[in-house]
């Protein structure tokens, strides 16, 4: 009898052990699917709302490629304007909108006040190759060779090199720090501290406290694709660095939270006076950059809507699918007000951008 009981206690352990082991292998794996699914895409810019040298009178660009972690060439341009450049800004664009192409006229900005800026598409964007992102820690790893290349590869003159990024690339201009100390100093505008941090607060929106049960595989998960990039943090970066950092986020950013980027960083360095905070209470994720009193955005909207109306077909129906995309992007072409769409910028913020880059090179 004793033999049956230990029999059935050993077996009844081991069905217990493999349904454990399928519950963790399901987590794991519908962990992996679903973060692949939103950062393992590749991205285009929407061609209408794309942005063109020909938008900014006097611009001048150079193109480049050069290779990042696995040999994919990455699509990168020189912008300038005139002969008197202070420093080099490399910009970090930002995740699901395509490359850099929307952040041109923040190159067109720092152009005409005084900078190089050497802004490229990251891997899976636009012009780089890649048939997806990857995940968020390829950002850093192609932000890394883009300073490097930058620096070493002859093509560039010997000035100064300063950081500009904004959401993704916020974090990433932050994370690269542990590789580049040399970096003078960083603006990072609406960024987050590691990684996980979208897949987290994405998650929380929609499966409540439940997302924390998958964070540690997709931890696991980013660590064996990306080794330590995956574990690096923008915390890691500034204390690895002697650049000055500026942060810039808003209180009703609702893609990255406030407290997954400045609060965190404004606890520990609010009293540092190497780190500038500027704090917004509405100005969004997207628009951050953007001047709130510019109108343009919500007439172009209610023009939109009003289009729709005038439609003779049900635009929402899968049949129109194709359709009612090319007719979408004819209409914006046919009534952008190129001029007002592609002068949007918060000038004065970006005066304080350059002021700030100003200062810290010549505190040198």
């Amino acid at each position: 009898m004793k033999t049956k009981r230990k029999s059935k206690k050993k077996i009844l352990a081991i069905i217990v052990c493999i349904v454990l082991i399928l519950l963790i292998a399901g987590d794991w794996a519908l962990s992996v699917m679903i973060y692949n699914e939103n950062f393992d895409q590749r991205f285009e810019s929407y061609e209408p709302f794309m942005l063109y040298l020909e938008d900014y009178e006097g611009l001048e660009r150079t193109k480049y490629e050069f290779a990042s972690d696995k040999g994919q060439k990455l699509t990168g341009y020189l912008y300038h304007f005139g002969q008197e450049q202070r420093g080099i800004v490399v910009m970090a664009h930002g995740f699901g909108g395509g490359g850099h192409n929307s952040y041109m006229d923040c190159a067109n900005y720092f152009a005409r006040n005084g900078y190089y800026v050497f802004a490229y598409d990251a891997t899976g964007n636009d012009e780089s190759e890649g048939e997806g992102v990857g995940g968020l820690p390829q950002g850093v790893i192609d932000l890394d060779h883009a300073i490097s290349f930058v620096e070493e590869s002859g093509n560039f003159p010997h000035l100064p090199i300063v950081l500009f990024g904004h959401s993704w690339g916020g974090y990433s201009v932050c994370n690269v720090l542990s590789y580049h100390p040399e970096v003078k100093a960083v603006i990072s505008c609406s960024g987050f501290n590691k990684s996980s941090d979208l897949f987290e607060s994405e998650g929380k929106k929609q499966a409540g406290e439940g997302i924390y049960l998958m964070l540690p595989f997709v931890k696991l998960h980013e660590w064996m694709k990306f080794g330590k990039y995956a574990s690096g943090t923008a915390m890691d970066g500034f204390e690895g660095s002697e650049a000055k950092i500026m942060i810039v986020h808003s209180l009703d950013d609702d893609m990255v939270p406030i407290e997954y980027g400045y609060d965190l960083y404004y606890d520990k360095y609010g009293s540092d006076p190497r780190f500038t905070f500027v704090r917004f209470e509405d100005k969004g994720h997207n628009d951050i950059l953007n001047d709130s009193k510019d109108t343009y955005k919500d007439e172009l909207n209610a023009q939109f809507d009003k289009w729709l109306n005038t439609l003779d077909y049900d635009y929402k129906a899968e049949d129109n699918k194709e359709r009612f995309t090319k007719d979408r992007a004819d209409y914006i072409t046919a009534h952008l007000d190129r001029t007002r769409y592609c002068n949007r910028l918060d000038e004065d913020l970006f005066e304080q951008f350059v002021q700030f880059y100003d200062k810290n090179l010549s505190d040198d």
